[in-house]
């Protein structure tokens, strides 16, 4: 990842003193299942992360009230799935349930959680944009798997969605409500060959850069280099190096 990548070769520049032999590896994501969905049949928006302060539901809320108040459609609905781990989170929900009424949408906004897969996978199949909305996040796998499930992502425009997953013509960046309330009206705007176009894109995005075979191909590619690097450097050991080296032994 691009984020890691950047904190690394400081490190493998400065210290280990190889930036020639740091590569950038990006995790295998399992996402097969997400590729058989074959689109929405509404007009939903969902969020899949943890009910922890960094991922920003509260920012989702505020986005998709702006939405409503700027468009007046009461026809799009916001579902937002995730785990609780301890009460904090429990208390984080209720708060985001409070919220939602205060900013009067509580009628289109669902909270899921803690759900099996299995009706994750439901929503999933069923939503037409995906909202990620946490600050600086390393990577994103959600933000893949929306796209892996031909969903539209409007993601953070900071950390791992920014430099990795969200490239040109397959999603959406956002930082404040105005914007990503904005990009949902631009989906919803968008003719069908538009939005199966950025569908398409962000699947072969995912499968060329994130997947299980892309993961092994550039593991495999990368190791083998670094084993004929190894090889090159024995072919090269003469033996005055090798007396050298015996006399630094005794």
């Amino acid at each position: 990842k691009q984020w890691y990548q950047r904190r690394v070769a400081i490190t493998a520049g400065d210290i280990w003193q190889i930036p020639d032999r740091t590569t950038l590896l990006y995790p295998p994501c399992n996402t097969e299942n997400f590729l058989k969905i074959s689109g929405p049949s509404s007009k939903r928006i969902v969020s899949v992360a943890q009910f922890r302060p960094e991922k920003d539901h509260k920012l989702q809320i505020e986005s998709f009230a702006m939405f409503v108040e700027k468009t007046g459609r009461r026809d799009v609905t916001l579902t937002l799935v995730g785990g609780v781990r301890n009460q904090g989170d429990r208390d984080r929900v209720e708060s985001l349930k409070q919220l939602s009424e205060t900013l009067k949408v509580d009628e289109l906004v669902e909270f899921k959680v803690s759900i099996p897969y299995s009706e994750l996978y439901q929503i999933l199949s069923d939503s037409l944009m995906g909202l990620h909305t946490m600050w600086n996040e390393h990577f994103g796998i959600g933000v893949v798997e929306f796209m892996a499930a031909g969903i539209i992502p409007i993601a953070h425009n900071s950390g791992g969605p920014k430099l990795d997953i969200v490239v040109p013509g397959t999603g959406f960046l956002a930082a404040t409500a105005e914007e990503y309330s904005d990009h949902v009206i631009r989906v919803l705007e968008m003719t069908d060959e538009e939005l199966e176009g950025i569908r398409e894109r962000g699947r072969e995005h995912v499968m060329g850069t994130f997947s299980d075979e892309a993961f092994s191909t550039v593991f495999i590619e990368k190791c083998v280099n670094e084993l004929d690097m190894d090889l090159r450097w024995i072919e090269e050991f003469d033996a005055e190096d090798e007396e050298r080296l015996e006399e630094f032994s005794d």
